[in-house]
């Protein structure tokens, strides 16, 4: 059992859920049809997930749930690490035959790409930049029978900008099962939300008013909506929108952390994380 310093300074016990990590990293052979040369695909893994809790039903379930959110439904049901070896076996069979690849978009022909400004530059003469897919996970909570944390991957195929995205999941460590936001919310929540979250933004970025995010980079902010991607602490409840989700690529991803009595009136009291909330 761990324990963490509380942002009061009060040492908070962690739940009593033990972790492993598995890291892999693989180079596989890619054939370029324009010169006929070898270039490597580069596969990094480093996944941290859960060994040991007190429940053997709920460690399966949320066991489940890492390699979901990691790897894809389609491994789910596979034990960890048997799971990330058959992740690595189809990674390869899939770059084998990169026109219907589940990967990635394939993008082995294309000469010219669109910058985020929307111009296009030509990439003919340009040397091959390097192929590779990053996969990793990190802890953000895990007190109260709550456990969170996020899924980060970056990859790049071959073009002058990679992708990265952050996908965020809440756990009930009662049952093993995500928390939604529908579990959490009142009916009818999600403009008041919706509101909240983009003034927390216009604060984040201090500007004076809402619309002058529209100025710095941000699309429409009447567009700007509760996406799903969450996840909660003994403080607050913090949305994560992608690059290009809500603001131009050069952005970044956009994170914004709402404290709990910003929508207390907003959440309900028979939720997973109501013992956070009030």
């Amino acid at each position: 059992m761990l324990s963490a310093c509380h942002s009061e300074g009060k040492e908070i016990e962690e739940n009593a859920i033990r972790f492993e990590s598995v890291v892999v990293e693989k180079t596989y052979p890619v054939e370029n049809k324009k010169d006929t040369t070898t270039e490597g695909r580069v596969l990094k893994i480093h996944f941290t997930y859960p060994t040991e809790y007190a429940n053997r039903g709920v460690l399966e379930a949320v066991q489940q749930q890492f390699v979901r959110s990691m790897l894809g439904d389609t491994y789910a049901q596979l034990p960890i690490r048997e799971a990330v070896n058959k992740y690595v076996e189809d990674y390869g069979l899939h770059l084998k035959d990169r026109d219907v690849s589940d990967f990635e978009q394939d993008t082995e022909d294309r000469t010219a790409v669109m910058d985020f400004e929307g111009e296009e530059f030509d990439t003919s003469d340009r040397p091959s930049l390097p192929e590779y897919e990053l996969l990793n996970d990190s802890i953000l909570f895990n007190q109260k029978d709550v456990l969170c944390y996020s899924v980060y991957r970056e990859y790049n195929a071959g073009t002058p900008s990679p992708v990265r995205t952050y996908t965020n999941w809440v756990i009930d460590l009662k049952t093993g099962n995500r928390v939604t936001e529908s579990e959490i919310f009142n009916e009818d929540y999600k403009d008041d939300l919706a509101k909240i979250i983009v003034d927390a933004i216009a604060l984040y970025n201090n500007v004076d008013k809402v619309a002058d995010l529209e100025n710095i980079g941000f699309y429409n902010i009447n567009e700007i909506y509760p996406n799903r991607n969450f996840y909660v602490d003994d403080i607050g409840i913090t949305y994560t929108f992608n690059e290009s989700d809500i603001a131009a690529g050069a952005l970044g991803a956009t994170s914004v952390r709402i404290p709990y009595e910003k929508v207390r009136h907003l959440m309900r009291h028979d939720s997973p994380i109501a013992h956070l909330v009030f």
